[in-house]
C-alpha cells in the first residue's frame, strides 16, 4: 500500500472544466452592429482550448504529437493574459467564417475566483484593475465595439467539482487492488456533487451565469434579436468500463493508458456524473431566454474517447507522428490523465482528460455548422465519418 501511495503522490489534480487581452483571430470589425460578424466563447476548458497543443497521445517523444509547440497557450505576443487560462489557437472559437474571440478560461466557474493564487474569471461583471475583469464585463466591452452574432458558453462542470471527481476516481483505482477495487461513485465527496439539492444550487449558478451573459449584451446595445446564445453541454472523455481497451488488473490502466478509473465508475461517469451535469446545463438554458439554442455535444466524441477501444495511442497503432496518414481516425481526441508524482514538462496535470487538438478542432466544426452562417441553429453533433475536412477538421455533422 506504501509503494501505491506513492504512484499517486501528493494528489492528482485536473484543471476544471476549464482577459483583457483577447485572444482573437480572423478580420476585426469597425463598431457596434456595424462591421463583420464576431462569434464569441465564454466558459471553461472545455471551450478555453485546455489540451489543445497535443494531436493524439503518445509515451514516447512528445513531439510526435505536438501539433502548436511551447507557444500553443500564448493569447498576447508575449505569454498568457492570465495564467494557466490556456486559450489555445485549436479552441472552438476561430470558426473562420466570423471573426473570433475566446474570452474562455480553464479552471473558470460560474463565478469568478480571486480567492487564490491563480485569477479565475467567471462569467459575470467582477472587475480589480485593467487586468481582472469578469468574462461577462469583457463580452460587453468586447460586443460595444464589435458585431457579435452568437455567444456560445461551456459552464458548468467545475460548479460541480469535475476536478476532484476525477482525482478521488484515478486516486481510488490506484490505491486498491482488482480483487477489492474502492469505486469512487460511492465515496461520500463524490456523492455530494450530485444530491438533489447540489443540482438545484448549481443550476441556479449556470442560470445566474447565463443571466449575465444576456444582461452584457443588452448593456451593449443589444436585443435578443440580434445575438444568439448558444449553450453547449459537455461530451463523454471516456468511454463506459466496456469499452476501455486496457484491462483493470494492475497498473496499465493508468500508467498505459493515462486512464485510471474502475470499469465501474466509468460507466457511472457517463451515466450518472455527465448526464446530471449536462441535465444541469440544459434546465438552465431552457429557461435563459428567446434568443438561447442549446449544442449537443456529449456524443461528440465517441469512438475517439480517451482508452476507447477503437483508437489508439500513435505506437499502439504504428505512427510515427500525429501528421502520419489516417492519424485524426486512428487516435485518441481526449488527452490523457497525469498524476502530480508522474507528469513531466512538456505536459502539464491540467490538460488532463480534455479534448485535444483532434477534439478541439471537431468541436470548431460542430459550432461552426451551429453558425450556419449567420443564421445559428442548435442540434446534436456527432462524428460524421473518418477523414478531414477543407480545413483540417474531423468530418462532423450536426443534426
Amino acid at each position: 500500500m506504501a509503494r501505491k501511495r506513492s504512484i499517486v503522490g501528493a494528489a492528482l489534480c485536473v484543471a476544471g472544466l476549464a482577459g483583457p487581452a483577447v485572444l482573437a483571430r480572423a478580420a476585426g470589425a469597425d463598431g457596434a452592429g456595424l462591421g463583420s460578424p464576431w462569434v464569441v466563447t465564454l466558459g471553461d476548458s472545455y471551450i478555453s482550448g485546455e489540451a489543445g497543443r497535443w494531436a493524439g497521445n503518445t509515451n514516447t517523444s512528445s513531439a510526435s504529437v505536438d501539433a502548436l509547440g511551447a507557444t500553443a497557450y500564448w493569447d498576447t505576443p508575449t505569454g498568457e493574459a492570465i495564467a494557466g487560462c490556456h486559450r489555445s489557437a485549436s479552441a472552438e472559437a476561430f470558426i473562420g467564417t466570423a471573426s473570433g474571440a475566446n474570452l474562455a478560461c480553464s479552471g473558470a466557474r460560474s463565478a469568478t475566483d480571486a480567492s487564490g493564487s491563480s485569477f479565475k474569471p467567471g462569467l459575470d461583471f467582477y472587475l480589480d484593475g485593467a487586468a481582472r475583469k469578469g468574462q461577462a464585463r469583457l463580452l460587453q466591452e468586447l460586443a460595444t465595439g464589435h458585431r457579435v452574432g452568437m455567444v456560445v458558453v461551456s459552464v458548468g462542470g467545475n460548479d460541480f467539482g469535475f476536478a476532484s471527481i476525477v482525482q478521488q476516481c484515478v486516486t481510488d483505482f490506484l490505491l486498491s487492488p482488482s480483487w477489492w477495487p474502492n469505486y469512487c461513485n460511492d465515496d461520500a465527496s463524490v456523492r455530494a456533487h450530485f444530491t438533489a439539492a447540489n443540482v438545484a444550487t448549481q443550476t441556479t449558478a449556470i442560470r445566474a451565469a447565463l443571466a449575465n451573459v444576456q444582461q452584457a449584451m443588452a448593456g451593449a446595445g443589444y436585443t435578443t434579436a440580434q445575438w444568439t446564445l448558444l449553450v453547449q453541454t459537455y461530451p463523454s472523455p471516456l468511454p463506459p468500463g466496456g469499452g476501455i481497451r486496457y484491462r483493470q488488473s494492475g497498473f496499465t490502466r493508468q500508467s498505459t493508458g493515462g486512464c485510471g478509473f474502475w470499469n465501474a465508475d466509468a460507466s457511472w461517469a457517463n451515466t450518472t456524473a455527465l448526464a446530471t451535469i449536462n441535465g444541469a446545463v440544459r434546465g438552465a438554458a431552457a429557461t435563459a431566454g428567446p434568443n438561447v439554442k442549446v449544442l449537443e455535444l456529449q456524443s461528440a466524441l465517441d469512438g475517439r474517447r480517451l482508452c476507447e477501444g477503437t483508437v489508439g495511442r500513435l505506437e499502439e497503432r504504428g505512427l510515427a507522428s500525429w501528421r502520419s496518414a489516417d492519424a485524426v481516425d486512428q487516435t485518441e481526441w481526449v488527452d490523457q490523465i497525469r498524476t502530480v508524482t508522474a507528469v513531466f514538462g512538456p505536459y502539464q496535470v491540467q490538460e488532463s482528460i480534455h479534448p485535444n487538438h483532434w477534439g478541439q478542432l471537431a468541436l470548431r466544426s460542430c459550432v461552426r455548422q451551429a453558425w450556419n452562417g449567420g443564421f445559428p441553429r442548435g442540434g446534436t453533433c456527432t462524428i460524421a465519418g473518418p477523414g478531414r475536412n477543407a480545413a483540417g477538421e474531423p468530418l462532423m455533422t450536426l443534426g
